[in-house]
């Protein structure tokens, strides 16, 4: 189980630099990574693009979420060395022990969720591919796609502008 959680995290992080590499390679590491076999269908230059837009937005969101679930994990653990200064009124305060173990905790329980729903990705890329060069039927990998990549760029939006 943990294995194939990882294999697919690994398998969404490819896929952005998957996105810019021949078809031949982009059919052939489902299946040797993931075990998956991707057979090609059909393959066009529009459906190789329309491969690359969503595979690249999809991947380009599952390294935002990798660099989420580092900064949490790093912000948690070395809470006394990067916000110190206000632990009196912040989680867990009024204490510095407090704070840094609330930090710590809450950093090492957000952190699984992120690469968990990164490895959700993983799978939706694996879908995706089957759908738009494999000739799969799955109809809602597309839409689905096409929203995470949206709702992912609003959502780095408002990640930016809170800073």
């Amino acid at each position: 189980m943990i294995g194939t959680v990882a294999r697919s995290a690994f398998y969404e992080l490819l896929a952005l630099p998957l996105a810019f590499t021949r078809v031949r390679t982009r059919l052939r590491v489902p299946r040797l990574l993931l075990r998956e076999p991707v057979g090609a269908h059909d393959i066009s230059l529009r459906r190789c693009l329309i491969q690359s837009v969503l595979s690249g937005g999809v991947g380009l969101l599952g390294w935002f979420l990798a660099m989420l679930s580092v900064l949490v994990l790093v912000r948690g653990f070395a809470y006394p060395l990067v916000a110190a200064d206000s632990y009196q009124t912040s989680w867990g305060g009024p204490t510095l022990a407090g704070a840094w173990l609330v930090h710590a905790v809450s950093g090492a329980l957000i952190a699984p969720a992120f690469v968990a729903v990164i490895a959700l990705c993983g799978r939706l890329q694996l879908r995706v591919t089957r759908t738009v060069l494999g000739g799969d039927r799955s109809w809602w990998a597309i839409p689905v796609a096409l929203v995470l990549v949206a709702a992912g760029g609003l959502f780095f939006v408002a990640w930016v502008r809170q800073i």
